[in-house]
């Protein structure tokens, strides 16, 4: 059974109540005009950073953590991370969980940072980030936790199930100023050569 949601007048036109579609307890269905992430690209606050990273570390080890590694060196945004994707070209020689870590306490750049293969703005040839992302680095502390999203394991390539992998996070990881986040794994991954980028935005606080 439809429900209908009154959205105008009772005296609309020729008496006729303008309604709108609603749920079973009179929510109001809505559908979405554009793509999920359309109107944060449109007004160019929607970013991507992309790592190719060998032998991902093991979560608890600040050295070498990455990547991609963001760093919020800004005063006054969030960085809100919102997907993750990754493919893999190296298998692992050690079966893990790769999934996301961070920290607070970052008041300076990490050290013994590489540069990030890639970070842009999703809208082509808007301007960069207010954060800073590295391929790896490392940070003043050791992540404090770890969400993990996939898994790799040692099957040769060639039958690997794992492909391509796309996960939507919808903002579920939030990196204050002076905080970063990174992917990392549950175990070294020793031999594992992936390419992981991160699509993120950044919200004033």
């Amino acid at each position: 059974m439809q429900n209908d949601v009154l959205t105008g007048s009772a005296n609309v036109g020729d008496g006729v109540l303008q309604t709108a579609r609603g749920g079973r307890t009179g929510e109001q269905m809505v559908s979405q005009l554009q793509g999920r992430y359309y109107e944060l690209a449109y007004r160019g606050n929607l970013f991507m950073a992309h790592a190719i990273v060998t032998a991902p570390v093991i979560y608890t080890t600040a050295a070498g953590t990455g990547g991609p590694l963001i760093w919020n060196n800004s005063t006054d945004t969030n960085v809100v991370l919102l997907a993750v994707g990754f493919g893999t070209s190296v298998v692992t020689t050690v079966a893990a969980s790769i999934g996301i870590t961070g920290n607070t306490g970052q008041s300076a750049a990490p050290t013994s940072t590489t540069a990030i293969d890639s970070n842009r703005n999703l809208k082509i040839g808007g301007a960069l980030p207010k954060s800073t992302a590295y391929r790896i680095g490392t940070t003043s502390s050791a992540g404090n936790f770890f969400l993990p999203f996939a898994q790799v394991h040692t099957g040769a390539l060639t039958a690997d199930t794992t492909g391509v992998q796309w996960i939507d996070l919808g903002g579920c990881v939030v990196v204050p100023p002076n905080a970063w986040a990174s992917v990392a794994a549950s175990a070294t991954a020793t031999t594992l050569v992936a390419q992981i980028g991160f699509v993120y935005t950044e919200v004033p606080v």
